[in-house]
């Protein structure tokens, strides 16, 4: 059989060739996969060096104007490890956590600062499945020092706006809470330049309460102080405050049997 001058022989040697290809690569994907999960970085701890927490801030603050809050943090640790220590910190594309901003991509869920934070944490201690557990406190730890603490905490030595930057406490790691209180008790808009250099300032003030935390579990001396989990108090995930948002109409979460 001849079509457009192409044999049936032809066809179905072509055919072959590329099912075999297809097959190669599929394989090939799958060895590079199992290459990825395997790899070094999926090796716990990563090597950590103690970091000053004010030159970790600064950092972070100057970052801010560049890649936001959550990749700011990232960066004002990885960037010094990268230097210290080289990999795997070098290679690690903090940049592609810009997202984070705005609680994720400005949709006002959790603000990319502690995010960041427990993102650092988690790669250079661990995942709490590896078999330590520190990474995961000092993860909560953040959420609730974003939230408790009266922020931002942090004064840069050179800062960007000489206007005094009020705190507030936000009782939320939200980014929608968070900014939208400061906003409330300050008067200033969101694309104001006392907003954005309020974030900058938070997002040094996580990076300088992170490295902290790190630099007392290098020394194992870090103690968890969160407690918190409305997983076990209310039955389902969330935060602490629910009655401010929800007011009188809290829904409550179905309870599991028990045994």
């Amino acid at each position: 059989m001849e079509t457009n001058g192409v044999s049936r022989r032809q066809v179905l040697i072509g055919t072959g060739a590329l099912a075999a290809g297809t097959a190669a690569a599929h394989f090939t994907g799958l060895l590079k996969s199992a290459v990825a999960k395997d790899g070094k970085n999926e090796k716990w701890p990563w090597p950590y060096e103690k970091l000053d927490p004010q030159k970790t801030a600064e950092i972070a603050y100057n970052e801010w104007y560049r890649v936001f809050c959550g990749a700011a943090v990232i960066n004002s640790v990885f960037s010094q490890l990268a230097e210290k220590i080289g990999e795997p910190y070098s290679s690690f594309p903090s940049d592609a956590f810009v997202f984070l901003e705005g609680g994720q991509v400005g949709w006002g869920t959790i603000c990319g600062s502690p995010a960041g934070a427990n993102i650092v944490a988690n790669c250079i201690i661990g995942p709490r499945i590896s078999g330590a557990d520190e990474g995961h406190h000092i993860a909560a730890d953040n959420m609730q020092f974003y939230s408790e603490t009266a922020l931002p905490t942090f004064k840069p030595a050179s800062p960007k706006i000489t206007t005094e930057i009020k705190t507030t406490v936000s009782d939320s790691p939200l980014c929608h809470i968070s900014v939208g209180k400061w906003m409330k008790a300050t008067g200033y808009a969101l694309g104001s330049p006392e907003r954005k250099d309020r974030c900058a300032r938070v997002a040094a003030s996580s990076a300088y309460h992170l490295v902290e935390m790190l630099n007392a579990w290098k020394d194992g001396t870090y103690e968890a102080k969160s407690t918190f989990s409305s997983a076990k108090e209310n039955g389902i995930t969330g935060q602490y405050n629910c009655d401010e948002c929800h007011g009188d109409n809290v829904p409550e979460a179905p309870q599991m049997p028990k045994a």
